[in-house]
C-alpha cells in the first residue's frame, strides 16, 4: 500500500481548516474539493478502484460531489444532502462485505444509535419548523438513518469474516467521526452557532473520510 500520497490529503485538509476557520472562501473553493480527489488518487495508488473498494470509490465520489454543492455561494443544501446520502449508501454495500446479521453486539449498536437519533432528531425538527424550513424534516430524517446505518456497518465491520481488527478499527472511528461531523453541521445549522464550527465540522469529516478509506483498503490488501 502506497502511503505517501495520505501526506498530499493530510495537507490539503488541514489547510482547508484553517479557509473554513477563516472563512478564506476562495481558498476553499480549491481545497475542499482537493482534499477528496486527493484521497481518491490515494486509493487508486494503493489498491485501485475496482473490486471491493468500488463501493467505497463511489462513496467517496458522492461525498466529493456533496462538498461541492455544499461549499457553493447558492443554496443547494438538498443536492448536497443528496449526495451525501448516496455516499452513505456505497459506504454500506462497500462495508457489509458478507450477508447482514443482528448478533448481540448489533442489538446494542442499534439501541445505543436509537437512542442518539431519537435525542436528536426532534431537535432538529424543531429547529427546522423554527426557521421555516420545514420541507427538510422528511430529507433530513432520512439522512439521520442512512448516515446512522453506516456507523452501525462500520462497528459491524468488528464480527465480520475478512476484517482484521486494525481495519475494522479504522473504519469505526472513522465513521463515527463523520457522523460527530455530520452532528455539527446539523446542529450549527438548524439550532445554535457553535464556536469554530467550520473548523470542527471540516476536521471532524476529513479524518473520518480518511478512517473509513484507510480500513477500507487494509481489507482490501488482505483479501
Amino acid at each position: 500500500m502506497s502511503y505517501y500520497p495520505v501526506i498530499i490529503v493530510l495537507v490539503l485538509a488541514v489547510v482547508d481548516w484553517i479557509a473554513a476557520d477563516k472563512k478564506w472562501k476562495r481558498l476553499e473553493y480549491v481545497t475542499k474539493p482537493a482534499t477528496m480527489l486527493a484521497l481518491l488518487w490515494w486509493m487508486w495508488q494503493s489498491v485501485g478502484w475496482g473490486g471491493s473498494m468500488l463501493w467505497f470509490t463511489l462513496g467517496a465520489v458522492f461525498c466529493l460531489a456533496g462538498d461541492v454543492f455544499l461549499m457553493l455561494p447558492w443554496d443547494m443544501f438538498i443536492f448536497g444532502l443528496l449526495a451525501f446520502l448516496l455516499g452513505h449508501v456505497a459506504y454500506v454495500i462497500g462495508l457489509n462485505n458478507s450477508a447482514p446479521f443482528i448478533n448481540l453486539w448489533g442489538g446494542f449498536l442499534i439501541v445505543i444509535l436509537g437512542i442518539y437519533l431519537w435525542w436528536l432528531y426532534p431537535k432538529l425538527a424543531g429547529g427546522l419548523s423554527a426557521s421555516r424550513k420545514k420541507g427538510l424534516k422528511i430529507p433530513v430524517l432520512i439522512y439521520s438513518l442512512a448516515i446512522s446505518l453506516m456507523v452501525y456497518s462500520a462497528l459491524m465491520t468488528w464480527t465480520r469474516p475478512g476484517w482484521s481488527m486494525v481495519a475494522a478499527l479504522s473504519v469505526s472511528i472513522g465513521a463515527v467521526l463523520f457522523y460527530a461531523s455530520d452532528s455539527m453541521l446539523a446542529w450549527d445549522r438548524f439550532l445554535k452557532p457553535l464556536s469554530h464550527a467550520r473548523l470542527w465540522v471540516m476536521a471532524t469529516y476529513h479524518l473520518g473520510q480518511i478512517g473509513i478509506i484507510l480500513g477500507a483498503m487494509l481489507y482490501t490488501a488482505l483479501k
